[in-house]
């Protein structure tokens, strides 16, 4: 799904980081600027960008801005993928549907 690696976590202070992985995006952002002492993942279906996508669609959790909390972070990703894989697999298959009949 994703390589921590990819993501400097004190990126997030920044920038927000944003991807995909079979239908489940998810958003990485930093909270309260660069004195951020956390960050906040978010996860959605596709295929909306962050944006766009319904409140009521995105689940979100909190992490401490550390190597530590990017791990937690990843294995709560893979998670929740695993829980609902059969959403996920849904939303990446129906992702054409949905944009050529909004």
């Amino acid at each position: 799904m994703i390589d921590k690696k990819l993501i400097p976590y004190s990126g997030l202070k920044k920038e927000p980081f944003s991807g995909s992985h079979h239908g489940m995006r998810y958003f990485f952002q930093g909270d309260d600027g660069k004195s951020s002492t956390t960050f906040t993942v978010y996860i959605y279906p596709e295929p909306w960008c962050f944006e766009e996508t319904p409140e009521e669609e995105k689940e979100k959790k909190s992490f401490p801005l550390s190597d530590e909390g990017m791990d937690d972070a990843i294995a709560w990703l893979w998670d929740r993928f695993e829980t609902e894989k059969s959403k996920w697999l849904d939303a990446a298959k129906n992702t054409m549907h949905i944009v050529n009949h909004a």
